[in-house]
């Protein structure tokens, strides 16, 4: 009988095409609804792992105690690390704050207009990195200015303290059975986002898993013109779509799974009725967001690449929007409609209101992802349906979670094992997070943004950098605001800030010293002025004397006309000179080198060489579209002013 069991449970279950052993014996665990377990989003079937093995080794080296997961594969655990989840909960611990789960986070950053969408594999690590930029820098921003309108006393920041408890009373989204079949303390697993409202309504689960079970049926294949035979559209099925960041993807699934003899993946089971997927530029590469939240946020932008992505969003809309009108019929039937549209304008495309919409939001039927989905894709669809369609196998000992892992003992090698590097306290690693914001928002000269960032954080202005021994030549914020020649971030960080111009880097050097400008310098003669002569020793930091703001804008604007005039000049006298020389010809050919006789010389293909010379491949294909883009623009704007 064991090893009936264990071959049973070798292949995946599908949730409408149970075995009689299992489906039988099933009984509805007690406290069901109050079982949470972290790794849902990467629950393991009967095939990745035999139920009677232990799950130890995936608390500790596999797990991410932040957040509270466990993952099945290294893989999971890496892209875990890089997502905006694991970071933002990373932001929460530096304030103070609890951890979010990952559906509360998915909440807040559906509130936004627009995210990038995720990589559909591990490989688009420059993707990934742009999307952790945009959606996670947006939704701090945004909750930055919602707390600046609270009290003093409300600190509580949106869809955290204030609805967690809210949210907490939400039923976890498994339900779990016992079986006979299965090991001690090891239960199947069932999504609720795969019962219908009257099924969740019904006191019996048991019986309901029941009444769910479908017989194989052979679909035919579509007509030639496209349409499906009559019994795809009375037969159960499902709909799934995702969209974002310019990815479309929309699958209708049938739930009866095919005849095949020896069928072992829920690949060769599963019944595609239709499907469909679209791209479009639409999203600001490495900066986040689509066209139009950026235009409604900052108004209309000129560029050949802005009003190139306002086409594709439109064109997008109408693409899906004539889809759905094409499907209408496979909607109409579908048992569920399982939907992931994050940000206003994607659930505007899908909902909209339009004339002949198709999906409404009151539908019933709605359903979202109940773990997390990368960028829509066709296979990201399969994933997610087989995801939902099976029975997750799961060991449950609230004991065993509640105990420390013990450390897995080290293998015997024959050389030499290499150091283990020393594990940082909770302090060390709180300093390193706050020098990597800080040194952020001073490379980017983002002054309010770091005055804020040290206020809420209780930071001196002259915090320390760490680790010390890597920043010893600019060791604090005003040392490397003065090495980057940033002149407001010096003037702010010494007026505005109170940071001590008289602290020396490893090198014995004031922050003064480091500046490499004259702007720069005159910033700290500036704030010189501004804070008096008894707010420190400026001659022990090295700052001359005091000036006036008025009068540093006023140098600076007169260094500029002079250098302005100055290059007017030699423009003026090359230009006499070509006019009373002409041309110097070198080899009876072409002139060289750099000067305007040459530039003048050069054909506009050696010109575009010349251009494009040194640039990366990449670089070089961006160049040229921005060519191809002001070429058509001028184009448009002859054909017009010609019409």
């Amino acid at each position: 009988m064991a090893n009936r069991n264990e071959e049973l449970l070798r292949r995946p279950l599908y949730v409408y095409d149970l075995p009689g052993e299992v489906l039988e014996t099933l009984t509805l665990k007690a406290d069901s609804d109050s079982v949470v377990v972290a790794d849902q989003g990467t629950s393991r079937s009967p095939s990745e792992k035999s139920p009677s093995a232990s799950t130890d080794s995936l608390v500790g080296s596999q797990s991410c105690s932040l957040c509270g997961l466990t993952f099945t594969t290294l893989q999971d655990q890496r892209s875990h690390l890089k997502s905006d989840f694991h970071h933002y909960n990373l932001k929460q611990k530096l304030r103070g704050r609890k951890p979010v789960s990952e559906p509360e986070f998915e909440k807040l950053i559906g509130d936004l207009d627009e995210s990038l969408s995720g990589s559909d594999s591990d490989d688009s690590e420059d993707e990934d990195d742009g999307r952790q930029e945009s959606t996670l820098t947006a939704l701090l921003k945004r909750q930055a200015r919602l707390a600046g309108k609270k009290s003093d006393g409300d600190g509580d920041e949106p869809g955290e303290e204030s609805s967690t408890g809210r949210r907490n009373r939400a039923k976890p989204p498994l339900v779990w059975f016992s079986s006979p079949v299965l090991p001690d303390k090891t239960y199947f697993g069932l999504y609720r986002a795969i019962l219908t409202g009257e099924e969740l309504r019904n006191s019996d689960l048991v019986d309901v898993l029941k009444k769910k079970q479908v017989a194989p049926i052979s679909i035919p294949k579509p007509a030639k013109d496209g349409t499906l035979p009559q019994v795809a559209y009375k037969g159960p099925h499902i709909f799934l779509c995702m969209i974002g960041g310019g990815h479309f993807a929309a699958m209708v699934v049938s739930l009866a799974p095919r005849p095949i003899k020896g069928g072992t993946t829920m690949n060769r089971e599963a019944a595609v009725l239709a499907h469909k997927t679209f791209h479009r530029y639409t999203t600001r590469r490495k900066q986040g967001g689509s066209q139009s939240a950026n235009d409604n946020a900052k108004g209309n932008a000129h560029s050949a690449g802005s009003s190139l992505r306002r086409y594709n969003e439109a064109a997008l809309v109408n693409d899906v929007r004539s889809l759905l009108q094409d499907w209408k019929a496979l909607l109409d039937t579908s048992e569920l409609l399982f939907i992931r549209a994050t940000g206003t304008t994607n659930r505007r495309t899908l909902f909209g209101p339009y004339e002949g919409q198709v999906l409404q939001h009151n539908d019933t039927r709605l359903r979202g992802f109940p773990f997390s989905t990368r960028r829509a894709t066709q296979n990201e669809l399969m994933r997610s349906f087989i995801e939902l369609t099976r029975l997750k196998v799961h060991e449950i000992d609230p004991a065993k979670e509640a105990r420390e892992p013990e450390p897995a003992a080290t293998p015997t090698k024959t050389s030499t094992p290499k150091p283990a590097k020393p594990k940082l306290s909770e302090e060390e690693e709180t300093a390193l997070l706050h020098t990597t914001q800080i040194q952020a928002f001073v490379r980017r000269s983002k002054l309010p943004a770091l005055l804020s960032y040290l206020s809420n954080n209780s930071l001196s202005p002259d915090f320390e950098f760490q680790p010390s021994e890597q920043n010893h030549h600019a060791p604090r914020p005003l040392h490397l605001a003065a090495a980057q020649n940033s002149a407001p971030l010096v003037l702010g960080i010494l007026s505005r800030g109170g940071a001590d111009p008289l602290i020396k880097n490893g090198e014995g050097k004031t922050a003064f010293e480091l500046a490499g400008d004259r702007s720069t310098r005159d910033a700290f003669r500036v704030a010189r002025w501004e804070l008096g002569e008894g707010k420190w020793c400026w001659e022990d930091a090295k700052v001359p004397a005091a000036m006036a703001k008025a009068d540093a804008e006023r140098r600076d604007e007169r260094d500029k006309q002079e250098a302005e005039k100055k290059e007017s000049e030699r423009r003026k006298a090359e230009e006499e000179r070509l006019r009373s020389e002409g041309p110097r010809v070198v080899d009876s050919k072409k002139p060289r080198g750099n000067t305007l006789a040459a530039g003048l010389a050069k054909t506009p293909q050696e010109r575009r060489e010349e251009e494009a010379r040194g640039l990366t491949p990449e670089m070089r294909m961006k160049l040229e579209r921005e060519r191809r883009a002001r070429a058509a623009e001028e184009r448009l704007r002859k054909m017009a002013g010609g019409g």
